[in-house]
């Protein structure tokens, strides 16, 4: 069956690669029968990538002015024709070769992430530690395994994405936060190993970027399960207060303010959180669609065909 796709390609800048990055995506819906639509958003490039970009016979889109990585993507989802949408970088650090294996995984999922844990990886050693600690505190906010928090290469349906749009940023943590809200939210999620290619030119993404990252996860679990950040704060007063007041009563008969202090920030914190989840399952995750309105591929009902009975074994009494 010919599969249907639409990719969009963000670019800024990517005169020097975009075009050998549409010629592999060409060769590689022939060879695979796919119907795939191509569309670059050109983000007010200074040079002529979008001139590029349009004689290899592509759609493009052009932003006025640099809006953002996350707002090119927002454009090229809504410009998108096919209900199944794949996103890939201009700069040809991920490759293609991937896509018709993730077209297919996305039967069972409702995103397929290209994740950069393959045996070619050039991800540069001085952001190596900022993706660690980014990577764990990810796992923890959202209670799963996530092996790459912000690829750039994922195949989606529309309709799950364009729900995010209203909490989605403008800039490259686009991904990052639609890869939380999905996993805060039930979705089925399924990680593939890809290789990442060395960038040739220069990265747009700097060192100090990795505490804006820090913010916008604490910020998603903010919206999503707050509990996971006050009851952390909440035991760190508690313990405070506790180690304090037992310090006092041994050298004094009097409990002092700053132990009196952390026992009730603690009480403060934990009803802080108990009402910010409350208000997030009430509002069903900002969105009624997670729950009624697009089907997460995480739920789904056996064939009987795929059911096997096990052997009862029968106990005979003597």
């Amino acid at each position: 069956m010919m599969r249907e796709v639409s990719i969009i390609i963000p670019a800024f800048n990517e005169e020097a690669q975009i075009k050998s990055v549409l010629t592999e995506l060409r060769t590689l819906f022939e060879q695979n029968g796919i119907n795939g639509e191509i569309i670059v958003v050109d983000d007010g490039s200074s040079d002529r990538t979008a001139r590029v970009a349009k004689s290899a016979g592509v759609r493009v889109i052009r932003h006025r002015s640099n809006r953002g990585y996350g707002c090119s993507l927002k454009t090229g989802i809504l410009a998108a024709t096919h209900d199944i949408i794949g996103i890939i970088d201009a700069d040809g650090t991920y490759p293609v070769k991937y896509l018709p294996e993730m077209l297919e995984e996305l039967d069972q999922a409702d995103m397929v992430v290209g994740a950069r844990i393959g045996k070619n990886v050039n991800i540069p050693l001085i952001r190596r530690p900022a993706k660690w600690v980014l990577k764990r505190l990810a796992n923890y906010v959202a209670n799963a395994r996530i092996p790459d928090l912000n690829s750039g290469l994922r195949v989606f349906r529309k309709d799950v994405a364009m729900q995010y749009f209203p909490i989605l940023p403008d800039q490259f943590s686009f991904t990052t936060t639609i890869t939380l809200a999905m996993h805060s939210d039930r979705y089925a999620v399924t990680y593939i190993p890809i290789d990442y290619l060395k960038r040739k030119g220069r990265s747009k993404i700097v060192p100090w970027d990795a505490g804006s990252f820090a913010i916008l996860i604490l910020r998603t679990a903010m919206l999503y399960r707050p509990l996971r950040v006050f009851v952390p704060l909440a035991l760190v007063c508690l313990a405070y207060g506790v180690i304090k007041m037992i310090i006092d009563l041994t050298h004094d008969p009097n409990i002092s303010a700053s132990a009196m202090f952390g026992l009730v920030s603690t009480l403060l914190i934990v009803l802080i959180g108990m009402l910010g989840d409350a208000i997030a399952t009430r509002l069903g995750r900002l969105n009624a669609n997670t729950v009624i309105g697009v089907r997460p591929k995480d739920v789904f009902e056996m064939e009987n065909e795929s059911v096997e009975e096990e052997p009862v074994a029968l106990s005979v009494g003597r």
